[in-house]
């Protein structure tokens, strides 16, 4: 008897035990926006200084009906207290819970104006953040989904986006209503790579904003609760950026954060970490908090219009890179440990943005600089994909630390751009060797030893190559004419090895994309830009399916191909590259391109 009693007992609980857990979730009571009205008084919670959240008094205005979208209601309202009427609305306020008749009516989301004089917000109403629920699908395959590229930014971010891109009208609405800025800091970069990349971060949808503090793995014993501060990591290790807001709403399971967008990414895997605010800078242009980011909380995982959504207990899913950079001359090893976010508009930049970091704030920069690199980027189920090249400053100015940055970001861009695989980045692997003088050389002339050849014949092409500030230096090629060689003028391309990526990528067909197979295929198969290639080209049409090339067919299986045109990632040429042949690697990073041409009989 006792034992079914015992079995009643336990299986009475596991019954009760998700109403249990539901009600622990909604068991802080919430006020809908149609029982707010103008002249309702309550409090706000936020942490001035330190990790304890302080009280403002806080009295409604009324409500706004549709500014935040279709349905989407703001309430108005003006904060009173002392600190708040010094300080104002400051960056990292947002997600402050606002309580009316001792519930909780949203979060401080909305500043109004850019010089106020009193201290007037917006909240989100907290119906509409707690919309937000973990979704099924994974960061990577909801990703995978969109296309990256150019974001409207406009209020969805960090800092609403470059109004300069916007027309007066919407300027002025910016200026009207506009979420509350989240401060973006950039621990351990240096102010010209900010400055350089606040260009691609605005288009990925992050605009950095005026903020200080830093990020530590330091212990913060105090749990978080409505009111703390709360930081999303975008990069962690040697190299930091965070953005820090504050927490609406909290239950055992998770919690809601900022009443508006940090990037409006949907399903992210981001840290969430706790924060201490150090202080709050008053100022009528740009007031913000001054935080350090401390230890790991959790990992936020939506993104949405009206708030991000964190979740504890969970690890963030992030790509490892090691950097080394080796100066020579007896100059130390520099080895710098970091992880960027797996995001497919965001990686691409970080990855930029942190490489450029690291080699412009090291002693060994200069302008007359050089860089070897050899390295990897390890993506889970696929080939590794190999970096090897060199970059030196360019005739334009462009700085070699700026070239490595671009060719990487670029890479990565074309892993993450594909609508067939969501790439799992695993880890990325660098090594620069700095040599300290300006390695190029332009390809001066070029010339063949013969005017016309046999198929089978070997022919030799000299060139010329004009180093920078240095003595011109010659080099031939032998060059074996294909036996299947046609009849006729037969043209030689002399060129470096961007030159010959490029000329692929003017197809109008490249713009189709490939799955990522192909796409790492492709990116193995470039050519080093430190060698010279000849590139023997006929006049017959040549196809291009995914990675594989097919040069030189009739034209009837031409004929037969273009109706593949419609469902294969097809590219066809009118020209067809016979043969390649490349120099050994040269201590030039070679740029130019020389077309000549032979008759064979």
């Amino acid at each position: 008897m006792r034992k079914v009693v015992l079995v009643l007992l336990v299986l009475g609980l596991c019954l009760s035990l998700p109403a249990i857990i539901l009600s622990a979730q909604t068991s802080q009571p919430t006020i809908p926006v149609d029982q707010i009205h103008a002249g309702m008084r309550g409090y706000a919670l936020t942490v001035f200084e330190g990790v304890k959240p302080e009280s403002m008094d806080v009295e409604v205005l009324g409500v706004l009906h549709n500014v935040n979208g279709p349905k989407g209601d703001i309430i108005l309202i003006r904060l009173h207290g002392t600190k708040v009427e010094y300080t104002g609305v400051v960056a990292g306020m947002s997600g402050s819970p606002v309580y009316l008749n001792g519930k909780l009516a949203g979060a401080l989301a909305f500043r109004i104006g850019e010089f106020s004089k009193e201290p007037i917000a917006g909240v989100t109403p907290i119906a509409d953040m707690l919309e937000i629920n973990a979704l099924d699908k994974s960061p990577a395959e909801e990703a995978a989904a969109s296309k990256p590229g150019i974001a409207n930014t406009a209020g969805k971010t960090a800092a609403p986006g470059d109004a300069g891109t916007f027309s007066t009208s919407i300027q002025d609405f910016d200026n009207y209503l506009k979420p509350i800025d989240t401060p973006l800091v950039f621990n351990g970069f240096s102010e010209d790579t900010v400055r350089r990349f606040a260009g691609q971060f605005a288009s990925a949808g992050v605009v950095p904003v005026m903020g200080a503090g830093s990020v530590s793995e330091d212990k913060q014993p105090e749990p978080l609760e409505a009111g703390s501060a709360v930081s999303a990591i975008l990069v962690r290790g040697d190299m930091d950026i965070a953005a820090t807001c504050t927490v609406t709403y909290i239950d055992p399971q998770r919690l809601l954060a900022c009443g508006h967008p940090l990037l409006q990414f949907g399903s992210v895997d981001l840290p969430m970490n706790k924060a201490q605010v150090l202080a709050t800078l008053p100022s009528p242009l740009n007031a913000f908090k001054i935080v350090n980011t401390t230890e790991q909380a959790g990992v936020f995982v939506q993104d949405r219009h009206t708030g991000i959504l964190g979740v504890f207990n969970k690890q963030p899913d992030m790509i490892p890179v090691t950097l080394t950079i080796r100066g020579g001359n007896g100059a130390p090893q520099k080895d710098f440990h970091y992880e960027v976010l797996n995001n497919p508009r965001l990686s691409p930049v970080a990855i930029m943005a942190t490489v450029f970091n690291a080699l412009h704030g090291v002693n060994e920069y200069g302008e007359e600089i050089t860089y070897r690199l050899s390295g990897s980027i390890n993506v889970k189920g696929f080939p590794e994909v190999g970096l090897k090249n060199m970059f030196a400053p360019a005739e334009n100015g462009q700085p070699a630390a700026m070239a490595a940055a671009l060719s990487l970001g670029e890479r990565f861009g074309r892993i993450y751009d594909n609508p067939y695989n969501a790439p799992a980045v695993k880890s990325v692997k660098l090594d620069f060797d700095l040599v300290r003088e300006r390695r190029w050389a332009r390809l001066e002339s070029a010339r063949t030893n013969v005017t016309e050849a046999r198929p089978g014949d070997e022919i030799i092409v000299e060139t010329v190559l004009a180093p920078y500030r240095g003595e011109r230096v010659v080099r031939q090629i032998s060059v074996k004419i294909p036996t299947s060689a046609s009849k006729g003028t037969l043209r030689i391309l002399v060129s470096d090895g961007d030159t010959l990526d490029r000329v692929g990528r003017t197809n109008p067909a490249f713009g189709r994309k490939l799955d990522l197979a192909s796409t790492i295929a492709l990116l193995n198969k470039e050519h080093a830009n430190n060698r010279l290639y000849v590139s023997l080209l006929e006049a017959d049409p040549e196809a291009r399916v995914a990675d594989k090339v097919m040069p030189t067919l009739p034209i009837s299986v031409m004929n037969v191909m273009d109706g593949m045109r419609g469902n294969q990632e097809m590219i066809v040429s009118g020209e067809s590259s016979v043969d390649e042949t490349k120099t050994p690697p040269l201590d030039y990073v070679v740029s130019g391109a020389q077309l000549l041409t032979i008759t064979v009989k």
